[in-house]
């Protein structure tokens, strides 16, 4: 339709014409939304198909456009045919705008570079609505098909290569769609285990990327046996600068794979002592108590040494030190110590919290209480200070002394007019 055909059946819709479209209209967008809210009830909010509210997801849309569609076929046998003409038009942007936007938000949840891109989609989604409603369409098209770019020998037309990054844009987006459905729908099902989780959907998710990628070159019109040069330079290049960027990635696989070092284990690298929140493929993250969080190359848990302090379980041992004096009883020493410990919930009955004697300090009796809990992630500071409160307390009220430090001094030489040894204890 171009801008005279537009004008021509505009002129050709009257009053009465309108209205029949627009309660047209009304009735199959109602009917759409109530397909929508009865199929979406129960249906996460990270659902693509029905979005956060049942209608912002991409069914909404897609039913809207396929029942006026129908309607606009139906009605053009009676009458001329405008509104429902421009709706489809809406209701087609609209969809690839929710296409795109829904899959993007779902894959890449906290991207900014996805936002650009469906904010740059629908500008584009929403100018191509308008140029074809006022049937400017074909004559753009018509203009970007005249203005051509050389690459090389080969003139390319600036259609083609906005047609390209279309297609090459929507069977990327299809391939991310179908690897997070996999992901979320059968691997989260199949395996417990959330390491192989994470290394099915990594692999999941590069295989179909390659192949999208792939098509979306096939589109466009590259030759893809010209890859094969990019693939011995891509070779080269990795034998000498990208080597450490191929050996994380590797090492990540081989970290998954191996289930050496788990998410939710707690680890010791480089003296950083934390718990895994996350494994990709190029970096591990590990989160301190304190909320620090560090980023370790993959090769590094690979090639250096790594306490994995919960490879058996998630009991953590915590140790508290204290020195009494020599005149105090050892066994009402060590029953303070240990019910101090026992009184804390976050402390485990089992192996329960034990004393030694483990030190004739200069000072007095050195003791060391252990004891273990089975949430080092939450903090073991917060933990290890009212224990050592209560015990405090204890030796208070047993009359338990905790002496200070003592060292003695010795003067050997004293100034003309004294005599003796004169003492002094600090």
């Amino acid at each position: 339709m171009n801008f005279d055909d537009f004008r021509l059946r505009l002129s050709q819709i009257d009053a009465q014409s309108l209205w029949i479209e627009l309660a047209i209209l009304v009735a199959c967008v109602a009917l759409a939304f109530g397909i929508c809210r009865w199929f979406g009830r129960d249906q996460p909010k990270e659902s693509i198909w029905f979005g956060e509210h049942t209608f912002d997801g991409l069914l909404f849309p897609l039913l809207a456009l396929v029942l006026t569609d129908l309607a606009r076929r139906f009605t053009l046998e009676f009458q001329p045919v405008l509104v429902l003409r421009i709706a489809v038009s809406v209701f087609v942007s609209l969809a690839a705008i929710r296409f795109f936007a829904r899959v993007l938000r779902v894959v890449f949840p906290a991207s900014a570079l996805a936002r650009l891109v469906e904010r740059t989609i629908s500008w584009v989604a929403w100018v191509g609505a308008v140029l074809w409603i006022v049937g400017l369409l074909p004559a753009v098209l018509t203009e970007l098909d005249n203005i051509s770019l050389s690459f090389g020998k080969n003139q390319v037309s600036l259609r083609t290569m906005l047609e390209g990054a279309l297609s090459a844009a929507l069977v990327l987006v299809v391939a991310l769609w179908i690897a997070s459905t996999v992901e979320t729908r059968i691997l989260r099902n199949a395996l417990t285990d959330l390491s192989m989780r994470k290394v099915a959907s990594n692999a999941l998710r590069a295989v179909l990327l390659l192949i999208g990628l792939l098509f979306a070159l096939s589109a466009v019109g590259v030759d893809l046996t010209a890859l094969s040069v990019l693939g011995g330079a891509l070779g080269v290049g990795l034998g000498f600068g990208l080597q450490k960027l191929a050996a994380n990635y590797v090492s990540g696989f081989v970290i998954l794979l191996e289930r050496s070092i788990r998410i939710g284990d707690n680890v010791k690298v480089d003296n950083f002592e934390g718990r895994v929140t996350d494994i990709k493929t190029r970096y591990t993250l590990v989160r301190q108590g304190n909320g620090r969080e560090s980023i370790v190359p993959n090769e590094s848990l690979i090639t250096s040494r790594v306490e994995n302090l919960s490879v058996s379980d998630l009991k953590f041992n915590l140790t508290s030190v204290i020195v009494v004096g020599y005149e105090s009883d050892v066994a009402r020493v060590q029953g303070i110590l240990t019910d101090a410990a026992r009184a804390q919930p976050r402390v485990l009955p089992d192996p329960a919290p034990v004393a030694f004697l483990t030190n004739f300090a200069p000072d007095g009796l050195e003791f060391t209480l252990h004891f273990w809990i089975g949430d080092p992630d939450k903090g073991k500071d917060n933990v290890r200070s009212p224990i050592n409160v209560a015990i405090l307390e204890g030796l208070r009220q047993a009359g338990i002394d905790i002496p200070y430090p003592q060292r003695v001094v010795r003067v050997e030489s004293l100034p003309p007019g004294t005599s003796g040894t004169v003492e002094a204890r600090l």
